[in-house]
């Protein structure tokens, strides 16, 4: 309650301040400020390019600094940016924030991964993890209705300025909560204390045998044919995720031909069975150890989801359906991929990694939303649609080339080997 409360509610409102444009596009922006469907798609994207410039500080800052005030710093410019979008009356005023917001979010996900992992032992990470990821699907489920309405009664401007407000409130919840590591805790008692302490303990010292990278930890990073291979891997999955997520509001609106505030309410299903498949999976995941294998299922049964919305177009109530199933494995994969980066690099290097894997990865974020965008201007939804599904099935398949240390077995102590030997090999 005390760490991934305030962690899941700054990530609820960096999601809705990500996402809150996918409803303003149709809601009124494009025809006020003359947005063609491809400069949508940019202004959506946009957000990604700026996204990559925080993501090695932050990682960095929350191993050797304090995650809390980086978190702070950007929440209040969050405020900011999002308000001052309220007031643009230019395409190009538009890009600009956006892609401020994406620099001022840039060190988010890395900074609130590796305070997690400051928390939560090998046996626990994967839920703690899926606790954190359930940032998405809980934004959807806030960000539908809440923009429909807003939009609705008032109009796309005020989405911006009373979400911008909303951060500020967010800040000093995050302010008076939050805690970088146990041993900062002045609430926790002293017996839980000095368990997690011991725990994590024991599980950096099985793993610090595997490779001497604390002199060069960025230069690792590349060095390390698996943290590639998961950028890589990150990259088409986000393609895939972020297409379909900022797309979503208009698919549906084309699919039913509602209003703004009808297909708000019709966004909230996908999120919510979205919250479902994290947690589910993550049990799998959990349970099993066989962190690959989950992430190929998620991620190929999400492109046979939204090949399915296409094939069953005509039928409305059934390509919403597979739409819904489409949420489901939105997000199903984020717990077992992020618990992987600390299973084949050395601690030292884990905060640097998850930076790289987060913003390589996430310029996915540009190219799925403005991939989205050409092809629709070009050929059409329905193969827009496909074409994230064959990046999706892209992701997947880099499963098979991930190494064996990914995976964990159950039955090891505390979740991780304990023994030198065996940490290089599980």
């Amino acid at each position: 309650m005390r760490i991934i409360a305030p962690i899941l509610i700054a990530c609820i409102m960096s999601f809705m301040d990500r996402v809150n444009i996918s409803f303003a596009l149709p809601g009124g922006m494009e025809q006020d400020l003359g947005i063609t469907s491809q400069m949508a798609g940019v202004a959506s994207g946009i957000f990604f390019i700026g996204y990559l410039f925080l993501q090695i500080p932050g990682g960095r800052i929350a191993v050797y600094g304090s995650g809390k005030r980086f978190i702070a710093w950007s929440l209040l410019v969050w405020a900011i940016v999002s308000i001052a979008t309220g007031f643009v009356t230019h395409e190009y005023q538009l890009l600009v924030l956006r892609f401020i917001l994406g620099v001022s979010e840039g060190g988010m996900l890395p900074v609130v991964l590796t305070i997690v992992s400051n928390w939560f032992p090998e046996k626990e990470l994967g839920r703690a993890n899926a606790f954190v990821m359930m940032f998405a699907p809980l934004g959807g489920i806030l960000t539908a209705p809440v923009s429909g309405m807003i939009i609705a009664a008032l109009d796309w401007r005020w989405l911006f300025i009373i979400e911008g407000l909303l951060s500020v409130v967010i800040l000093a919840i995050w302010w008076l909560v939050i805690s970088d590591r146990p041993e900062e805790a002045t609430w926790l008692p002293e017996r839980e204390r000095e368990y997690l302490l011991t725990e994590l303990g024991r599980e950096r010292k099985a793993r610090e045998s595997l490779e001497p990278v604390s002199k060069a930890p960025l230069k690792a990073v590349f060095r390390n044919k698996g943290l590639v291979r998961l950028v890589i891997l990150n990259f088409f999955y986000q393609t895939g995720d972020y297409g379909y997520t900022l797309w979503l509001p208009t698919i549906l609106k084309n699919l039913t031909g509602g209003s703004m505030a009808s297909v708000g309410m019709l966004a909230i299903l996908p999120f919510v069975a979205t919250l479902v498949g994290i947690y589910v999976i993550s049990l799998f995941s959990d349970r099993s150890g066989k962190r690959r294998l989950w992430i190929r299922f998620s991620l190929y049964s999400f492109a046979a989801a939204l090949v399915a919305s296409v094939i069953l177009r005509e039928h409305v109530v059934a390509s919403y359906i597979a739409l819904i199933v489409c949420g489901f494995f939105l997000k199903s994969a984020t717990s077992p991929f992020w618990s992987i980066p600390g299973r084949i690099a050395a601690p030292e290097v884990a905060g640097s990694a998850r930076g790289v894997i987060n913003g390589l990865g996430n310029l996915g974020g540009f190219c799925g939303p403005y991939l989205v965008g050409v092809m629709v201007y070009l050929y059409g939804q329905n193969v827009a649609v496909c074409a994230l599904a064959v990046s999706l099935l892209l992701a997947g398949s880099i499963t098979f080339l991930l190494p064996k240390a990914c995976d964990f077995s159950p039955t090891e102590t505390g979740g991780a080997d304990t023994s030198v030997e065996g940490s290089k090999v599980i």
